[in-house]
């Protein structure tokens, strides 16, 4: 049986030697789990943004738990009202390569999101993207109690999670994403041999390969957020993102109006960010800190 501590040293390892190791220009192995083609830039970079409007403007700490290197340059909008950016990660070169793209700006400490090294009630405002679903699962609610405990009065946290294979949507998507995969293939077959490259076929190729390892991730399901973090004070569930990297490599494309689509995609997330954050992929788990508490407060979790 993997202990916890074997959990987080597999996770620290697969980072600093696969995850952050530099593909190309500011491009990370990591980018393999995105979706990184032109047809959906401008979807992924509303996205990105949008985590920005449930943060604190300003302040003197923003909190980045699981910094990693800060990869995408939306993710500098976060912080740029505030004083410092305090970045935590488990991956010494995840700091080494965030210290590259924000200097001064950042304070960079070597950590555990579950077991934070912080005094209470620190931060103004704290952002998580994918990182708490490394974690064991036990050790989820705690990383959420312990982002509160470090969280100022009047402080925001966003916290970007994924429900996996637990979410209603793309569950009634694997199976159209099996045959869209299955017909690209084919397509490919079909191709070989001609010297032009198909966007089927280059959509494949930023897949990576087939099978490939990634590291350690346990995902809870929207029932397990209202159960497990019903206490935490403001909590609400909001869409990140409705669909999977897969769903995207699978059905958006230039030839078949993709940008449109994901227009459309966005506009949906807009109008129903909380049916779409319980039932799509990536939610947005949000609390607060109320600017005045009391001792009942503090015994959240």
């Amino acid at each position: 049986m993997t202990t916890e501590t074997e959990v987080k040293a597999q996770v620290r390892q697969f980072y600093d030697a696969v995850g952050w190791k530099q593909i190309g220009e500011g491009v990370y192995q990591n980018a393999r789990y995105e979706d990184l083609r032109p047809v959906s830039r401008e979807y992924i970079h509303h996205c990105h943004l949008r985590l920005g409007k449930y943060l604190p403007p300003a302040g003197r700490f923003l909190f980045d738990a699981g910094s990693g290197p800060i990869q995408y340059p939306e993710y500098l909008e976060y912080s740029r009202g505030f004083q410092r950016r305090v970045c935590l990660d488990i991956s010494r070169l995840a700091l080494v390569e965030a210290r590259t793209r924000i200097g001064e700006h950042g304070l960079f400490v070597v950590g555990d999101i579950a077991n934070l090294p912080f005094r209470a009630e620190v931060f103004d405002g704290l952002v998580s993207l994918h990182t708490v679903h490394h974690l064991p699962a036990e050790e989820h609610q705690p990383a959420f109690i312990e982002f509160y405990r470090v969280l100022g009065p009047g402080g925001k946290a966003a916290v970007v999670y994924s429900w996996g294979s637990r979410s209603p949507l793309m569950r009634l998507a694997a199976m159209p994403i099996a045959l869209a995969f299955g017909a690209q293939r084919l397509y490919g077959r079909l191709r070989r041999g001609r010297r032009s490259e198909t966007e089927f076929e280059r959509s494949l190729a930023a897949a990576g390969p087939a099978g490939a390892a990634g590291t350690f991730t346990c995902k809870h399901d929207y029932r397990w957020v209202t159960r497990n973090l019903g206490t935490l004070p403001g909590l609400e569930v909001r869409v990140w993102r409705a669909v999977s990297t897969s769903f995207l490599r699978a059905f958006i494309h230039r030839r078949l109006l993709g940008q449109a689509w994901l227009r459309w995609l966005y506009w949906c997330e807009e109008r129903g960010p909380r049916l779409l954050g319980r039932l799509g992929q990536y939610p947005a788990i949000l609390f607060a800190r109320p600017a005045t508490h009391g001792r009942s407060e503090e015994r959240v979790g």
